[in-house]
């Protein structure tokens, strides 16, 4: 298994880099701050989307939603045939991009291969979204897509769109609406319940193939109020904290690259089929 970078240090003055991601990718002249602006002009939409993202989210929902899908007993298909399955879909939660996901995930992909990080992590970004098949399973976008939190804990105020997790069961809950919930202190994110959506999924298809910091990446990155914010600390432990660096020198290449610009496609195919091939080749159960 590869290294986790072929830098010296990926890591080191990541703030510094991160602003030169947003200067470079792909749209110089909008700033970082107009990235997941979730404000009063935000689309009517991604807002309904949020309110009922938080309103049934809950631990009762998030079981049934892992008995039901983590069989992984819904199709067999390759790498690409879920990448082509998936790019009728417009995630409604995004206020940055309409672009279909495959366009997405290129361009996601192609600026990691351009700063010259390792093959698995341009892997990483080609596939990080590949979960959002489960709303080509019949499941609405409010339980596949959007940023993802843990249940059976108190709501952070940290995440998008708070006041919504008054209208969910678990707000009032006296099992779950304390800081800890019905965690340890420091329990580690193996042993906490997210909220149920596309990262979880992926993680859970190819997590005997790729590196464990590729695999944190697919798992945490729409884990904004934990990655970004660092809203529930106290739920993780050092292992965690070592591989959310790897999540945020991920995250911004998926936030920041999006852009009207169209990647070529079948340009670009024959390079990403001999990843997948590397990494992931024949069929996986989804």
């Amino acid at each position: 298994m590869q290294n986790p970078s072929q830098n010296e240090n990926p890591l080191a003055d990541l703030h510094d880099w991160e602003a030169d991601l947003v200067r470079r990718y792909p749209e110089p002249d909008k700033p970082a701050d107009a990235f997941r602006n979730y404000g009063d002009d935000t689309r009517p939409g991604v807002r309904e989307f949020y309110h009922l993202n938080h309103r049934y989210q809950c631990v009762e929902f998030v079981c049934q939603k892992r008995e039901q899908f983590l069989p992984l007993r819904q199709r067999t298909m390759s790498i690409w045939e879920a990448m082509e399955f998936l790019n009728t879909l417009v995630d409604d939660s995004d206020p940055d991009t309409d672009l279909t996901q495959i366009e997405h995930l290129m361009q996601t992909a192609e600026a990691i291969r351009a700063d010259g990080h390792p093959r698995w992590m341009i892997l990483t970004g080609l596939i990080h979204d590949l979960g959002k098949v489960l709303c080509l399973f019949g499941e609405p976008q409010w339980a596949v897509v959007g940023d993802t939190f843990p249940v059976g804990c108190a709501f952070s105020d940290r995440i998008v769109f708070p006041e919504y997790f008054a209208e969910n069961p678990d707000w009032a809950d006296a099992r779950y609406n304390t800081p800890y919930g019905i965690y340890e202190p420091n329990t580690g994110l193996d042993n906490i319940q997210m909220s149920w959506g596309h990262d979880e999924y992926l993680y859970q298809v190819v997590k005997d193939h790729l590196p464990k910091p590729a695999l944190a990446m697919i798992r945490y990155h729409s884990f904004y109020a934990g990655h970004r914010e660092s809203a529930y600390d106290h739920l993780m432990n050092d292992h965690d904290q070592e591989m959310f660096h790897w999540v945020r020198l991920f995250n911004p290449y998926d936030l920041y690259t999006k852009s009207a610009t169209r990647p070529d496609v079948e340009a670009l195919r024959p390079f990403y089929q001999e990843l997948i091939d590397e990494f992931l080749p024949g069929t996986l159960a989804w």
